[in-house]
């Protein structure tokens, strides 16, 4: 079994979200990004598996200039020749520590629980999900409104929202993913959405 935790991985690592990966490790492989919640670059996207046999099986790659000394690089990726990806995710990893790594995930949460009680303040406005980790997805009434207030939100430049789709309806999806958001951040943002939506 094969977990996609892009964001909710990163859950484990906070004492207070931890029960949200209730099971998760009973999966033979994982993959999360970086960047997503360490803030790191694009493309420090991570893919753990229990038995290294089963990355070697996948990726290994042959050629007589090639020289194993056991666990290699081209033995857990497709790429041979790539840069160093690993270093900006160990470097936040190294410099936020596991409590450092705990504290910004339980900010994020903050900051998705206060901006989904903010949009609930405002008429017309729903919360859709639950909001249990670091994601908030609202709409309006009608699914051109909802896609007509995401695009203003664009426009406007206060904050970026993404368009989703929820139960068969159109949504707007705010992802709490980085690090320098502050309350002001939110109040701002939900302050931009009140006067968006009454246009």
């Amino acid at each position: 079994m094969h977990i996609d935790g892009a964001f909710g991985l990163w859950a484990a690592a906070s004492p207070s979200l931890r029960v949200l990966t209730a099971g998760m490790d009973l999966a033979d492989s994982w993959a999360t990004d970086a960047h997503k919640t360490l803030n790191v670059p694009y493309d420090c996207g991570m893919a753990i598996v229990r038995d290294p046999a089963d990355s070697i099986a996948a990726f290994r790659t042959g050629g007589d200039y090639l020289i194993y000394s056991g666990l290699d690089p081209w033995d857990v990726t497709p790429e041979l020749s790539r840069r160093a990806r690993g270093v900006p995710a160990w470097a936040a990893m190294r410099s936020l520590g596991r409590s450092g790594i705990a504290a910004l995930l339980d900010r994020l949460h903050a900051n998705a629980l206060a901006m989904a009680a903010g949009l609930e303040s405002i008429d017309g406005i729903d919360v859709v999900n639950e909001v249990v980790y670091t994601q908030v997805m609202f709409r309006t009434g009608s699914d051109a409104a909802t896609r007509a207030l995401g695009e203003a939100i664009l426009v406007d430049g206060t904050a970026a929202v993404t368009g989703a789709e929820w139960r068969g309806r159109a949504a707007l999806r705010c992802s709490m993913s980085s690090w320098v958001t502050t309350t002001d951040d939110i109040e701002r943002t939900v302050d931009a959405i009140r006067r968006l939506s009454a246009v």
